[in-house]
């Protein structure tokens, strides 16, 4: 598989798709070529416990999983920081690999190889492939627009499971596609066989198609909606907000000197949003520097006062998840006056996805009884399939020494042996739903019911 010699940069390729339409096949069926070429994967899934990178083939290919959000929006500071860390180890491998979680918009994916100079540099885009579930995408087209982002942006469209539907639904999905998408290469597949050579070295995305797409594709989305820069006296000045849209709100305060303002300090911010974030508590002091903080507003009904307490007099750059007029943030010195920020600055929000869809993530120690996992799933996509877009999960069976190996789309699910367990391997169940609509208490019910 020839690579371009005349452009030295890393060649990174981006797996999207809707939940369920293969990308983790694929990601396998590259893995076990025999190309030659050494692969770094980065993989992200929308939920609460990471299964993906079980799923993965076992290979010699570094494989680092992102599992708190979703790459289009809150990590995508982890997805620069992990970039950043293979950059240095250039000589590990040949490409790059990105999974997004299927509830991902790639348009802000594929962002950050323009917007980051290191990224900018050193990577280069080689194309974005996305996986169609011939079967089951129709049901996603209307109400989802992550799922119609994935079909535009798209160099290479592989239109997967055509061995579920019927030729004559299988062109019709192609002609629908191509009104959506008239200049991206399509491929039809089962079980994503689709020859390498047509998802890989791609030549390179096309940014001026992008543009056509978004105009705004090169202005920057952030995780957060405000940022304000405030000139604080020596002293405890004191930060206020009332009750706002929501239960608790994060923010990064960051020293900054006059000429930075918030130009270079945005990005840094932008970065500590994708980390843990320290709760604080009315009343808990907040210290200017490199970290997030979640303020928990829901503690105590009316005003919230967190005192500030820089090291010194000097500029500090406020970064808020809200505009301060949904919480009435200000801003008081320690005279309890209220300071004006220096300039400020609304920025364009982060992709959200549709507060309907969640995760249920399960974990447990006891052995599952296969039998009584097959009728409880039965009956649960009987009721509730058309809100379950994807299931998942590595399963500790009664009686049996090897792992069993779980996915399931909408009213379909199939199941395999896979490697016998490590014996240092904790023989644990893991189970992950992601859909609409979700009852926790009821899945885990159901499935803790499962156990033997």
């Amino acid at each position: 598989m020839p690579t371009n010699t005349a452009d030295t940069r890393i060649p990174v390729t981006v797996l999207t798709g809707f939940l369920g339409a293969g990308k983790t096949t694929l990601l396998n069926r590259i893995l076990t070529e025999q190309h030659g070429q050494r692969i770094a994967v980065i993989e992200n899934e929308f939920g609460e416990i990471g299964i993906d990178q079980a799923l993965v083939v076992n290979a010699e290919e570094e494989i680092f999983e992102m599992n708190n959000g979703c790459l289009c929006c809150t990590v995508r500071g982890d997805l620069i920081r992990i970039l950043g860390n293979l950059i240095k180890r250039r000589d590990k491998f040949d490409r790059i690999l990105v999974e997004t979680t299927g509830l991902a918009d790639p348009g802000p994916v594929a962002q950050t190889f323009f917007m980051d100079d290191e990224m900018k540099d050193k990577l280069r885009l080689d194309g974005i492939v996305t996986l169609i579930d011939c079967k089951h995408l129709a049901q996603h087209l209307e109400d989802s627009a992550e799922c119609r982002e994935q079909i535009a942006f798209a160099d290479i469209l592989v239109l997967n499971k055509v061995d579920l539907v019927d030729g004559a639904a299988v062109d019709a999905l192609e002609t629908r596609l191509r009104a959506m998408n008239g200049l991206a290469k399509i491929q039809r597949a089962q079980m994503a066989r689709v020859d390498l050579g047509q998802v890989l070295d791609l030549g390179g995305f096309d940014l001026k198609r992008a543009l056509e797409l978004n105009p705004a594709f090169l202005e920057p989305e952030y995780p957060f909606e405000w940022g304000g820069w405030y000139a604080l006296p020596a002293g405890e000045s004191v930060l206020v907000l009332e009750d706002g849209p929501d239960p608790d709100m994060s923010a990064v305060l960051l020293p900054v000197s006059e000429h930075d303002a918030l130009v270079k300090a945005r990005e840094t911010a932008a970065h500590l949003f994708s980390t843990t974030a320290i709760p604080a508590q009315p009343g808990d002091a907040l210290e200017p520097g490199v970290c997030h903080y979640r303020l928990r507003m829901a503690a105590k009904p009316g005003f919230k006062h967190f005192p500030l307490r820089p090291n010194a007099a000097g500029h500090v750059a406020f970064f808020t998840q809200h505009h301060p007029d949904e919480f009435a943030l200000r801003v008081l010195d320690p005279d309890g006056q209220p300071l004006q920020p220096v300039f400020a600055h609304a920025y364009n929000p982060g992709h959200t996805h549709d507060d309907s869809v969640s995760s249920v993530g399960i974990v447990e120690e006891r052995p599952v009884d296969p039998f009584k996992l097959n009728r409880w799933l039965s009956d649960l996509l009987r009721d509730k399939g058309a809100d379950i877009f994807r299931m998942k999960g590595v399963l500790h069976l009664a009686d049996s020494a090897n792992r069993f190996v779980f996915q399931g789309v909408h009213m379909l699910f199939d199941g395999q042996a896979d490697r016998p367990w490590h014996a240092d391997e904790p023989r644990v169940s893991q189970m992950i739903f992601i859909g609409r609509h979700l009852d926790r208490a009821d899945l885990t019910a159901g499935f803790r019911a499962c156990l033997d």
